[in-house]
């Protein structure tokens, strides 16, 4: 049974940045692609941006491209989102997540991808 326990989100004003963590245990880290996804109230849950298990390639969603950075140390098994520049439209609660299967080379971009999630950590930020 994997485990994901994300931490950093926090009060930021707009133009701040954070860098948010996710640890996993229980499952061989290395092996899966990983996912951070976010939800504001009354809005559903949308994928941030996304990193294959081996590192190398990286995806993310149009609004944070430039902002957010994700990665990865496979040695910790750790997967990271930093975020610059946040803006107030970026307030939502952050979830980190792991692909369903391992070795997958294609971007899951639907929570339907995804079968373990952490229990996800506010982000606020202020105008």
């Amino acid at each position: 049974q994997v485990q994901l326990v994300e931490s950093g989100g926090g009060l930021v004003q707009a133009g701040g940045s954070l860098r948010l963590s996710c640890a996993a245990s229980g499952r061989t880290f290395s092996s899966y692609s990983m996912g951070w996804f976010r939800q504001a109230p009354g809005k559903e849950r949308e994928i941030v941006a996304g990193i294959w298990w081996t590192g190398r390639s990286t995806y993310y969603t149009g609004s944070v491209k430039g902002r957010f950075t994700i990665s990865r140390d496979n040695a910790k098994n750790t997967v990271y989102l930093q975020m610059n520049s946040l803006k107030p439209e970026d307030t939502a609660v952050y979830y980190c997540a792991v692909r369903s299967e391992p070795w997958t080379t294609s971007w899951g971009t639907s929570i339907n991808d995804y079968d373990t999630w952490g229990q996800g950590t506010q982000v606020t930020v202020s105008s």
